[in-house]
């Protein structure tokens, strides 16, 4: 269409225009069928028989804050005390 009768279509919304975009996918250099568990712990018979050099291991994520530290217990006074503030709020 000549751009004049494409604007007028536009502009009477009698015209959309769409964009399709397409994608060409294709088997690379490192495609597999076969899924590979990479290893995830260095151990002692690795090492002495030379092994693990042939070997590919999991990355290891330095950036991970790992589990929190197990906490501990409140003093009993502090749950006395909590208790007793707790008691003299309702009462006002």
């Amino acid at each position: 269409l000549p751009e004049r009768e494409r604007g007028e279509l536009k502009r009477r919304k009698l015209l959309l225009e769409v964009t399709l975009k397409s994608y060409w996918i294709r088997k690379g250099s490192a495609f597999s069928t076969a899924l590979a568990r990479p290893e995830t712990e260095l151990t002692p018979d690795m090492i002495s028989t030379g092994s693990w050099r042939g070997m590919s291991f999991k990355p290891y994520n330095f950036c991970s804050l790992g589990l929190p530290p197990a906490c501990g217990h409140l003093h009993p006074l502090l749950k006395v005390r909590s208790e007793l503030r707790q008691i003299f709020l309702e009462m006002g």
